[in-house]
């Protein structure tokens, strides 16, 4: 089936499905159309959904994933290669990288979740939340709600868990919950973000099939953690773990958006 029949037929379902918001008129632009079907998966509650469709729903992402030509963590430099002379701590094993974290066919991507763990509600929201959710597709939340079922209570700040990735180039996402800052950045606030990493470091090494990760920014985007010292500490708490496990991982990739971010890495990698 054509990917514009596909499409038509998820619209279609999730529109007749959908109780919040009424959508009078469907257009017929391919790429508003496509914003339309993201935005009805962002709100869609995780609820069981026709099997046919899921089919169609994995069919269109997982192609669309297919054309964004995944990127091999293994073909990116290292940071030894990069920065020369670099006086970090395993260089050959770290890589910096600007680019769309749902692109990258990394074993597993790191999101920075929020505490309901089930993804971003807000239609066509440019947080990673949003967008790792919505290229991995429905199942991502209806897991995540499955794990959250069974837990009973939020997510805590700091801690971190695991799911399959569905439709994405990755075979799985960590989700952690990092430190909202309110006012000044506390001690308290430092720990939780290490923590964040520490967790995702400590749920990965118990899968034998993930040699590589990547991490974006934890709480530097709507969670307004400074940039600055939010590097600092992915860094050192990074380097800091692998020096007791320095056989764990094969790439471990900070994964930044914007050039602020890339630069901000990049003064420390140097």
């Amino acid at each position: 089936m054509k990917k514009e029949q596909v499409l038509n037929k998820l619209v279609k379902y999730l529109v007749a499905e959908n109780r919040e918001i009424e959508v009078k008129d469907i257009p017929s632009d391919y790429m508003k159309k496509r914003k339309l079907l993201r935005a009805l998966m962002n709100i869609r509650d995780a609820e069981p959904i026709d099997s046919d469709i899921l089919e169609l729903h994995d069919e269109l992402l997982s192609e669309e994933t297919k054309e964004k030509n995944p990127v091999d963590p293994y073909k990116l430099p290292t940071a030894y290669e990069v920065f020369k002379g670099t006086k970090i701590s395993f260089p050959e094993k770290l890589v910096l990288w600007q680019g769309d974290i749902t692109s990258i066919a990394a074993d597993v991507i790191v999101n920075a979740a929020n505490s309901k763990l089930l993804g971003c509600f807000v239609p066509m929201h440019r947080c990673i939340d949003n967008a790792i959710h919505s290229a991995a597709g429905i199942e991502l939340r209806l897991e995540c709600n499955e794990i959250m079922q069974k837990q009973g209570f939020d997510e805590p700040t700091g801690d971190a868990k695991i799911t399959n990735a569905y439709n994405l180039p990755s075979k799985y996402v960590l989700h952690t919950v990092g430190p909202i800052i309110y006012d000044k950045l506390s001690e308290d606030d430092r720990r939780l973000l290490a923590s964040c990493y520490t967790s995702c470091l400590n749920k990965a090494s118990e899968y034998e099939d993930i040699k590589t990760i990547a991490f974006c920014c934890i709480s530097t985007g709507e969670f307004r953690f400074p940039k600055n010292i939010a590097s600092q500490i992915a860094l050192n708490t990074i380097c800091n773990w692998l020096k007791t496990n320095p056989d764990r991982f094969h790439r471990i990739i900070f994964n930044v958006f914007t050039r602020e971010d890339y630069n901000e890495y990049a003064n420390l990698l140097r």
